[in-house]
């Protein structure tokens, strides 16, 4: 069965084309994503921007001239954080529909939790989800998913035992409190941040027993870029970066070098994706809190995530 799953979130648009003949093997055939920052504004207006649903159905359109070519037989996509805050979210969901011909799946904070936990982790275990590779890390999981709008927190072992969505992003943290703090942000912008980010925490401390993982797995741009750059690449490498380790120490180190840093020179760095560069920080210092907030000795990385999960739910 060949699948084209979409994952349309705050900050980026993705497409996942895959071969998935059962339900323990997924063989990639095409893997895109565009920077659309649909998101632009939601967290101030309540509503899409105009501008943002265009950039957002250029792309779309795009991806469906890809799945076409590709010739996959089931369609899905899923929207995420800010189409979840819009008002006007009928305005996408009527653009997806003349795209796709399919409806978008708006899901809850609790589905895309799901979704994320079973992209990241199907990789983490052997065909037999009993049991986990030899080398491999152990369950149970804290799937961490840094989203632009919303931050996914996700335990589990072969299920999720306990699963929140709080509303901090790279993008929406941003918004709220870099984008006029100074180049590089001021210290009372990001102590402004921190508090945002420890509130939330908070709220995840209470909801969801993060105490019983043994390993802390991070997802998405925020992530693979801070691992990117703990790795020193040379330029941007899914696969070195997918199932790297990268140790507290590094988190941090990389978190402190990004927010000392103009914007500037973060275009400059080699592994930068161009949209990223200026939301990055953000990204960073919700994984440096994370990582400090729950005491985690190293992350595990992944570049397999919730548009993985939306891939095998076609199943």
């Amino acid at each position: 069965m060949r699948v084209a799953a979409i994952d349309c979130g705050t900050n980026s648009v993705r497409l996942l084309v895959a071969d998935v003949p059962d339900s323990q093997t997924l063989t990639e055939v095409e893997r895109r994503m565009e920077i659309v920052r649909l998101g632009e504004g939601v967290d101030r207006t309540g509503r899409l921007a105009p501008e943002a649903l265009e950039r957002t159905f250029a792309a779309m359109r795009g991806y469906r001239d890809l799945i076409d070519r590709h010739g996959a037989s089931a369609v899905r996509v899923v929207a995420t954080s800010a189409t979840r805050d819009a008002a006007n979210r009928q305005e996408f969901a009527d653009g997806v529909r003349e795209i796709f011909g399919v409806e978008p799946e708006v899901v809850t904070g609790a589905e895309e939790a799901e979704l994320s936990f079973v992209g990241a982790t199907r990789g983490l275990l052997r065909l037999s989800p009993e049991t986990m590779l030899p080398e491999g890390p152990l369950p149970p999981f804290l799937v961490v998913d840094i989203g632009g709008g919303s931050t996914e927190f996700v335990l589990g072992s072969e299920h999720v035992t306990g699963a929140l969505s709080v509303d901090i992003g790279c993008v929406r943290l941003t918004e709220r409190h870099l984008r006029d703090a100074g180049d590089p942000p001021s210290v009372p912008a990001l102590e402004a941040v921190v508090a945002d980010i420890e509130a939330a925490l908070d709220r995840v401390s209470a909801a969801v027993p993060v105490g019983e993982a043994h390993t802390l797995v991070g997802l998405a741009g925020s992530v693979t870029t801070v691992a990117a750059i703990a790795l020193d690449l040379p330029a941007y490498d899914p696969e070195r970066i997918h199932h790297a380790v990268i140790s507290a120490e590094q988190v941090h180190e990389v978190t402190r070098r990004l927010l000392s840093m103009t914007h500037g020179e973060r275009e400059r760095m080699p592994v930068m994706h161009p949209g990223r560069v200026d939301v990055i920080g953000a990204g960073a210092l919700i994984l440096d809190r994370i990582v400090r907030r729950y005491t985690f000795t190293q992350v595990v990385v992944s570049e397999h995530d919730i548009l993985d999960g939306i891939a095998w739910s076609m199943v």
